[in-house]
């Protein structure tokens, strides 16, 4: 059988990664960003100069001849759907007996005048990178639209070169649509202490160029105007799918599939940042645009592909990132309002760390944990959340969460004495720093 994927993301690749371990199907991966895979979340370093590209490419250039993957390095300009045909740019045309399109996102537009000048673009891809590159010299001030993960490493990235960054976001806090208020406010002001100017609630209404069709100026709906020469598109992500939208594929925003990732047209799957869940599981959206979700939508994929139907399951909800240097962690369910849930909140008197725990009001069972300079291993955290525990059970196990206790600091009586605080009942810390104890916790279900 041969399989053809579009795109060579961390979804498209994961797919053929598996598709090879289970079978000898002919594998064929397209793509026209770059010839091999690379950590798109690495891009930043780059820049930065803690990395270079070499480094940010997994797998050695001999790897997919070894694993009989085939390398395209093109665009695709049309899918023939009904004679199972892509025309290619360069290369003519391929047949395919099964279609994997994972062709990941593009930055958002959202119709701003000026917005396709040059010293315009976001940081999604290789490309992206190269025109942040090529715009960065004898570069004073770079403008960012937009909050945000994406928002936050470019304003680092320039930031690395002492280059002065105006972030423009326009919630009243950064990523409060996401971070409860106290979470956004220590990054609202790790932000100021970086010397990024940041402007809140704020829009951009115009990037304004000058006689060569380069960006000079933008202009805010405020009326207030600042000289630049790069803005930056950090306002979110959409999916990759405008060369395929006059074709009989049926795409809302993303490309709609079913839980076993199949497209309306059979032999036609999508994964990745491109798809689009058409019945997600209660709580998680319809597009998620995170790596992780990726990757199990890959390998979810493969399976299927190699004659193992297997349903789509994100699990449970976890994401990572880092602004400037705290690190942030979240696993299950917190919401950026608060509402419906109890939640016990502690934060360092002059650390940025912080700790949230959220719980259901009535069956008392763990929802969520929101970290911001405290790491919490993740197989812990989950399995609380998978079993319902109770947050008592949590608060009082508490370290064995830790991530290498005996190199970072320990918050959990920190987090206890806030409940026990807000509460008559007093629950004491199981200190049990027994490594076997903590193994057979977490493998208890095994």
């Amino acid at each position: 059988m041969n399989i053809v994927i579009i795109g060579n993301g961390i979804s498209g690749i994961t797919c053929a990664r598996y598709i090879r371990k289970l079978s000898n199907h002919t594998i064929t991966i397209i793509s026209s960003e770059s010839k091999y895979f690379f950590s798109r979340t690495a891009l930043m370093y780059v820049y930065m100069g803690h990395m270079k590209w070499p480094d940010i490419e997994p797998y050695e250039s001999w790897f997919w001849k070894k694993n009989k993957i085939d390398l395209i390095h093109d665009a695709v300009e049309t899918v023939d759907f009904k004679n199972k045909t892509l025309k290619l740019s360069d290369n003519g045309s391929i047949s395919y007996d099964k279609l994997v399109i994972a062709t990941g996102s593009k930055s958002n537009k959202f119709g701003w005048p000026g917005q396709d000048l040059q010293g315009v673009t976001g940081l999604y891809s290789k490309q992206d990178l190269d025109e942040i590159e090529k715009h960065s010299k004898d570069l004073r001030r770079a403008v960012i639209v937009g909050g945000g993960l994406i928002g936050i490493e470019m304003a680092e990235m320039f930031h690395s070169r002492n280059i002065a960054v105006t972030l423009s976001v326009r919630e009243p806090g950064y990523w409060s649509n996401i971070l409860p208020l106290e979470e956004s406010e220590m990054i609202n002001s790790h932000i100021l202490k970086h010397g990024i100017d940041l402007k809140l609630s704020t829009e951009i209404r115009e990037i304004h160029g000058d006689s060569n069709n380069k960006v000079k100026e933008v202009s805010f709906t405020n009326g207030n105007k600042l000289e630049c020469s790069f803005v930056g598109l950090t306002a979110g992500v959409s999916p990759n799918v405008d060369f395929l939208k006059n074709a009989s594929l049926e795409i809302n925003k993303g490309i709609l599939v079913d839980e076993y990732l199949q497209s309306n047209i059979n032999n036609v799957y999508a994964i990745g940042d491109c798809a689009e869940i058409r019945n997600p599981k209660p709580g998680r959206k319809s597009i998620e645009a995170i790596w992780y979700t990726g990757r199990i939508m890959g390998e979810t994929l493969a399976h299927t592909l190699c004659l193992k139907p297997t349903l789509y399951d994100p699990g449970i909800w976890f994401n990572s990132a880092k602004f400037f240097d705290i690190e942030y962690q979240v696993y299950g369910y917190v919401p950026s309002k608060l509402e419906g849930v109890e939640t016990i909140f502690w934060k360092h008197p002059y650390q940025n760390k912080s700790i949230r725990l959220v719980y259901h009001p009535k069956t008392k069972s763990i929802l969520g944990f929101n970290l911001m300079g405290v790491r919490y291993r993740q197989e812990v955290c989950l399995k609380w959340i998978d079993e319902k525990t109770s947050f008592e059970k949590v608060l009082s196990d508490l370290s064995l969460a830790n991530f290498d206790p005996e190199f970072f600091d320990c918050y959990e009586q920190e987090v206890l004495n806030v409940y026990n605080q807000m509460n008559a009942t007093k629950i004491l810390l199981n200190k049990s720093k027994n490594p076997d104890y903590a193994l057979r916790f977490i493998n208890s279900k095994a």
